[in-house]
């Protein structure tokens, strides 16, 4: 994908072109004078919206982000389904799991009985090597793992795999929080990474969501749980 300029990268972001030439020149949003001419590396702002959608809990926000990478996708009247993507091969409950290395890798071994993960290894590897550069621990005891980039070559299709240990382990929380609910997202894009991240971190942010998947009893438990949650979001 080429580099934005400053009215292509407006467009897909759905901001006035002025507003993003502010963010721009304050330095909260990546960007390098090219000729005199802001370029933007696509690879850089998907890496800084990645970053604005793990730390919001801003619903009207979210959705908004959500409905961006829809919209910039090859079928912007696709509906994504978090249940859809949540095979229950892909759901360990409990994730026999007392360490940041050993969550990694069990949650990423649930996610190769889906078959659709052919290289294991290198996930394992690309999701702790993210997790060193910087943790993807919540506050509420949630981790969203991932690799820094998509993995699409060794993907046969996106997906998501989940993890609940019987207690919190140490994961790289900010606050010093013990994780005990882990997910793993399996993209193979950019776009549908950011809108993946997004639509999660909305159900997350539902009222009870979080407690509800503690308390969910099994695999099928979790599953109608995505379900039904996202029956209500709007």
């Amino acid at each position: 994908m080429d580099d934005f300029d400053l009215n292509s990268l407006a467009a897909y972001l759905h901001l006035d072109p002025a507003a993003v030439a502010r963010l721009v020149e304050r330095g909260k949003l990546p960007g390098r004078r090219v000729a005199g001419d802001w370029r933007f590396s696509p690879s850089e702002i998907h890496h800084w919206l990645e970053e604005r959608i793990g730390l919001s809990d801003d619903e009207a926000e979210l959705h908004r982000v959500e409905g961006i990478m829809q919209a910039a996708g090859d079928n912007p009247h696709g509906e994504l389904s978090l249940a859809g993507m949540l095979p229950i091969e892909a759901i360990q409950i409990p994730l026999a799991a007392r360490t940041r290395n050993s969550a990694i890798e069990l949650i990423v071994e649930a996610a190769g009985r889906t078959g659709w993960l052919w290289d294991p290894v290198k996930m394992t590897e690309a999701v702790r090597a993210r997790e060193e550069m910087h943790p993807t621990a919540l506050d509420n005891g949630v981790a969203l793992m991932h690799p820094r980039r998509p993995l699409g070559g060794i993907l046969e299709q996106a997906f998501l795999a989940f993890g609940r240990t019987e207690a919190g382990i140490p994961f790289g929380g900010s606050r010093g929080t013990l994780t005990d609910l882990f997910f793993l997202i399996c993209s193979t894009d950019d776009r549908g990474h950011l809108q993946t991240l997004a639509r999660l971190s909305r159900l997350l942010n539902t009222p009870d969501f979080v407690g509800r998947l503690r308390a969910a009893p099994d695999a099928a438990g979790v599953r109608e749980l995505f379900t039904s949650a996202e029956g209500e979001l709007r």
